[in-house]
């Protein structure tokens, strides 16, 4: 693993009642080249136009697709992503929002902190993911 992560453990022992499955970490200590990605939500990155509207998961979903796009473009993958930070418009959509990220994170084990906001930038957009990333030396 490129970093070391402390008191690893997963969604579905912390929240048994929701049907979530994350690998998440208390902590994780990184070497290397650090990367800070913006709040990526359901958008085309090249034409900018929003995506799957109504639909949290799959909102999730294109996020995490675009974080895993703009980790490639900075020379690393999934793999470094040490924190996420989830912002959601409604706490009713939390479920199928981690549903999507974990499965994009599945093994990474990365720090994870959610919010519930009044709105993000655009009506449309009901999920906003955060991510920030060390690529280790030498990678």
């Amino acid at each position: 693993m490129a970093h070391t992560r402390i008191r690893k453990f997963n969604t579905k022992d912390t929240y048994p009642e929701q049907k979530l499955d994350n690998d998440l970490c208390q902590a994780v200590v990184a070497r290397g080249r650090t990367v800070f990605l913006r709040g990526q939500i359901a958008q085309d990155l090249e034409t900018r136009e929003s995506l799957h509207i109504g639909d949290a998961g799959a909102q999730a979903s294109h996020a995490m697709s675009n974080i895993k796009m703009l980790m490639e473009e900075a020379g690393g993958g999934m793999e470094h992503v040490c924190r996420v930070v989830v912002y959601l418009t409604d706490i009713r959509h939390r479920e199928a929002v981690y549903r999507e990220m974990g499965k994009w994170l599945k093994g990474v084990y990365p720090v994870s902190t959610g919010l519930v906001v009044s709105a993000l930038a655009r009506p449309e957009w009901l999920v906003e993911i955060e991510a920030t990333a060390v690529i280790p030396d030498g990678e």
